[in-house]
Parts: structure tokens; sequence; C-alpha cells
């Protein structure tokens, strides 16, 4: 089992279940289902079907990730021991509910701009110990996850720049100091520095909180250069669903949205079992 997830069970679990310990028959074996009092999308199904089985627990139905659901959808049944059901009953809960959550809203943004050529992505904005699980959900919801971890790529941000002191002086430190096997990525405030980036060839520039009005003169500055190719255009901060396709249109490549993580509302399930 991930590691993760046994610090999570054992957390939840202290020193014992005392209630169910208390209340339910050692070895009660009962039917159970979790049931969905929301719509959105799916995530952390095939999860929480892998903890249900290690432990014991038999998972006779499961709707699979990425599957749409309702209000009242049944989304596993389960059979087993009692005691166990109840000791994993909130963990799984959780983590399945969030995961759902991030993958939903990580959907409706996707499908804000279905019609466009542009990747919706996520951040590292995520919660401590769980960004894995986030990660996937983005997945499953159909944006792009960025990175997982610092060692995926270069991505140069305003404290490395203000360390070295220059924009374009640090993107040119990270190429000569990278292997040419990472992408380099570079975050920029003003429409000059985004211009010389692109000059240069960084494999992504983000324009980072730049309205919209000082992306087009990006864009179109790029255009009357002709390196509009050079470099993929990031736009981060300040990206809303009433606001994202008077981005989309000015035809960046990626927008990325914090929000999906660090803001998304996890969905409502609850476990019930069979009244005996």
């Amino acid at each position: 089992m991930d590691k993760i997830i046994e610090y999570m069970l054992a957390e939840d679990e202290g020193f014992g279940d005392v209630t169910s310990n208390a209340v339910v028959d050692e070895g009660k074996i009962v039917s159970a289902s979790i049931i969905s009092k929301d719509e959105g999308i799916l995530a952390g199904s095939n999860i929480i079907r892998d903890i249900f089985e290690e432990k014991g627990i038999k998972v006779l139905f499961y709707l699979t990730d990425g599957s749409e659901i309702h209000k009242n959808d049944i989304i596993m049944y389960l059979k087993g021991d009692a005691r166990t059901i109840l000791l994993l009953e909130r963990t799984v809960l959780n983590l399945m509910m969030r995961m759902s959550g991030v993958a939903s809203a990580a959907n409706h943004y996707v499908n804000l701009v279905k019609d466009y050529d542009v990747k919706i992505a996520g951040t590292r904005k995520t919660s401590p110990a769980i960004a894995k699980f986030d990660k996937m959900a983005l997945r499953i919801g159909g944006a792009d996850t960025h990175r997982f971890s610092l060692g995926d790529m270069v991505l140069i941000k305003d404290n490395h720049i203000a360390s070295v002191g220059d924009p374009l002086e640090t993107l040119l430190k990270a190429k000569k100091n990278v292997s040419f096997s990472k992408k380099i990525e570079i975050e920029v405030e003003s429409i000059g520095d985004a211009i010389d980036c692109v000059l240069n060839k960084a494999d992504i520039v983000m324009l980072d909180n730049m309205g919209k009005n000082d992306v087009e003169k990006v864009i179109n500055e790029l255009n009357r250069l002709n390196i509009r190719e050079n470099s993929l255009i990031e736009v981060s901060g300040g990206i809303t669903e009433d606001n994202i396709l008077d981005f989309v249109g000015l035809g960046v490549d990626i927008i990325s949205l914090g929000a999906l993580t660090h803001s998304s509302r996890s969905l409502n399930f609850s476990l019930n079992f069979e009244k005996s």
C-alpha cells in the first residue's frame, strides 16, 4: 500500500476505533454502498477499491475513474468485516471526495475551452503530502498536470530571478547549466522581458498576472517579429471562468490555474450499511 495512504489510515485510527470496537460485534459481516450526493467527475475510485481489497473487503461493483456521476449514483458496493469498513470509511471518503472535486473542476475548465487549441494545466499549489493525488485527479479531469515535482523541468520564478538580478541573465544561465533533456520555462511580468525570453528560445514563457491587453501586446509583437514559434506561451494568475475565453482567443498555448487544486470544492459522498 502507498506509504502516504498508510499514514492517513494510521493517523485516523490513532490507538483504535473505540466506538466500533464497543458496539460492533467482532467478525460481523455487512454489505455497504458508497453513494454520491453530488454531481461531477469521479476520481480516486481505483485507489479506494485497492485499499478495501487489500484490507480483505470485497468490492462487488465500482464506477471507474473519469465517470460522470450524479446525485444518488452508487459508486461502489462492498461486503466484508464491519469494523474494517468503519476503520477505513472516513479516510477513503475524504480522499475520493477531494480527488473528485479536483477532477470536476479540471473538467469544467477543459470543457470551457474545448473549441480552442489550448491546454488547461494545474500548478504545484496543492495540499502537502497529497499532491500526487491532486495531480492524478487533474489528469482524470482532462487537464495537464504541469510539474509533479521540482525535478521535472526548469521553472524560473520571480525569486530565482531576484537572486540573479535579471530575467534574461537567469534564462541564459539556466540554458548553460541544465541538460538539453530538461525543458526550461521562465515566468515574466513585463512585455519586454517576454520578448527577450522568446528571442532567446525559452521552451515556455509564462506571462504572470498579465491582463488581457498586455498579453495581446506580447502576442502581436511576437507575430510582428516572426518569432511566435520560438516558445510556448503560458498565462497564469487572475484567470477565472468569466474571463478565460478572453485569453484563449488571443492564441496562448497554456492556461495554468492554481485554483483547480487550492480552491476546488470536494464532492460529497456517503458510505451506508444495509440494516441488519
